[in-house]
């Protein structure tokens, strides 16, 4: 029974999304650049361009980027960003919000969702690193 007391906190510790994805930034630099720059800006300098700008994505209302013209479809669909809802999203941007104008496939291995979201949380809506 002490063994069991002893071990719950660290198997729990290990089943949570945040240890199971520990992403690298750096390497979501990468994913990011090679993906993501052809559509979207993030940092101190970033502008809207085909995609909006994604500083301070995660707890940003979808549709919400000010000067960015959005689908009503992602106007409306209600959601919040958090880590959960963009890992589904960018697994199959269209199979999320179906009508969304984001015309990219999505990234397809849990690396690269692990990557890219590490790069990602690091920047405020201001584009600045936390």
């Amino acid at each position: 029974m002490v063994r069991w007391t002893l071990m719950a906190p660290l198997i729990l510790a290990a089943l949570t999304p945040a240890a199971a994805a520990a992403g690298d930034a750096a390497a979501g630099q990468k994913v990011f650049s090679f993906h993501c720059t052809r559509c979207h800006q993030i940092g101190p300098t970033a502008k809207n361009a085909v995609g909006p700008k994604l500083n301070g994505l995660f707890g940003r209302p979808a549709g919400s980027v000010e000067g960015f013209s959005y689908s009503s479809a992602n106007k409306s669909s209600g959601i919040v960003w958090d880590e959960a809802t963009f890992r589904e999203y960018i697994k199959g941007p269209k199979a999320k919000i179906p009508d969304t104008k984001m015309d990219f496939p999505g990234l397809k291995t849990d690396k690269e969702i692990d990557d890219i979201v590490a790069f990602l949380e690091q920047f405020t809506a201001d584009g600045k690193k936390k």
